[in-house]
């Protein structure tokens, strides 16, 4: 499946239907006078979160959506049938924005969140409703509402407890692999990942989503390399882990210029807990380990863990760090307990015949 993360469509609610002009001309009805009914209402745009979507890509190939238009009035006071909605099934995480990406109009950050974004036109009246004591045979009715349209942005921000950055080449992809069961590709150069990924990391009893973005490079914020595009995925984590190659030319270099892009892109990320990781363990020796880690906390570093995504060394006292993070019940564990109530709910309703 192709991952796409932003897309520009346009939306259209349905007109309401047009009134209709009727009199009644039945047998042995003197004076029958008007009965045309009032148009329906048009369908309005709604938008859905669901589960099971992790990408926008069904966007790319459908950026047109229009509600229905309501029926028209007819006679014998008949109101035309109100149109269907239009249900737009989106990813949770995702961010509908102006065209103009200045503001945010909605942000569905839960399963089932539904928001009507587009109401649709209120049916015309029919001339029916026109009759007054002075007015015995109207002809006028209305034609509907039309309904409301404009182009607008959808963002998608995946939702992940814990997100995983640093420069390109960081071991970002293996360290994934090792401690989820994601089959992110490896690759001994830069920009290996080119789209975000997700795992699931089960440690001591509890699970916690992680996402993988691709590396960051100085300038960044500016659009240098894949650019800071991907920062967004990250924005709704709790923790971040900041990811240094313990074989690069210079750690601390590598700290300080991810956390220069995290700053200039804003939004909070240079505020979020930063867990500094010194990865690839397995390539140094245990002085070399000792003196870079003693850089990184020169450098602003809280505490240094120092790991090997390749070997799993150091993972479990880093994995124990996330979880003092985490709430009591993430939400990727609520959705598996509801899933087990659920079952377990069946199998005591259910009985033999």
């Amino acid at each position: 499946m192709h991952f796409l993360d932003q897309a520009k469509i346009f939306l259209k609610s349905g007109g309401g239907g047009p009134g209709a002009v009727s009199f009644r001309r039945e047998k042995y009805i003197e004076y029958g006078g008007p009965d045309g009914g009032n148009g329906g209402k048009g369908g309005d745009v709604i938008f859905e979160a669901v589960a099971g979507l992790n990408t926008l890509i069904d966007f790319r190939y459908a950026q047109h959506f229009k509600a229905p238009r309501g029926a028209h009035g007819m006679g014998k006071d008949r109101t035309g049938a109100g149109a269907d909605d239009l249900v737009i099934e989106v990813p949770v995480g995702t961010q509908v924005l102006s065209e103009d990406k200045e503001e945010v109009l909605a942000d569905f950050t839960e399963v089932g969140q539904r928001m009507v974004f587009l109401q649709g036109g209120i049916g015309g009246r029919g001339n029916a409703s026109y009759k007054t004591s002075t007015n015995r045979a109207p002809r006028q009715h209305q034609p509907g509402e039309p309904g409301e349209e404009m182009w607008v942005w959808l963002r998608l921000k995946l939702l992940a407890d814990v997100g995983l950055l640093g420069l390109p080449n960081a071991g970002k992809s293996t360290f994934i692999n090792q401690v989820t069961n994601t089959k992110a590709k490896v690759g001994a150069y830069a920009f290996t990942t080119l789209i975000p990924k997700l795992g699931v990391v089960r440690h001591k009893g509890r699970e916690f989503v992680l996402a993988d973005i691709p590396g960051l490079i100085e300038g960044a914020a500016d659009g240098a390399g894949i650019g800071d595009r991907f920062l967004g995925h990250v924005e709704r984590c709790r923790v971040l882990i900041h990811l240094i190659d313990i074989a690069g030319d210079d750690p601390a270099e590598a700290y300080q210029t991810v956390n220069a892009e995290l700053e200039a892109y804003g939004e909070g990320l240079i505020d979020k807990p930063q867990l500094v990781v010194l990865n690839k363990l397995d390539l140094a020796d245990r002085e070399l380990g000792e003196g870079f880690g003693d850089e990184l906390l020169a450098a602003g570093a809280e505490k240094v863990f120092k790991v090997s995504g390749a070997t799993g060394a150091g993972m479990d006292d880093l994995l124990d760090a996330i979880l003092a993070y985490l709430p009591d019940r993430t939400a990727s564990e609520t959705k598996a307990a509801e899933v087990e109530d659920l079952a377990e709910a069946e199998a005591r309703d259910w009985s033999p015949l």
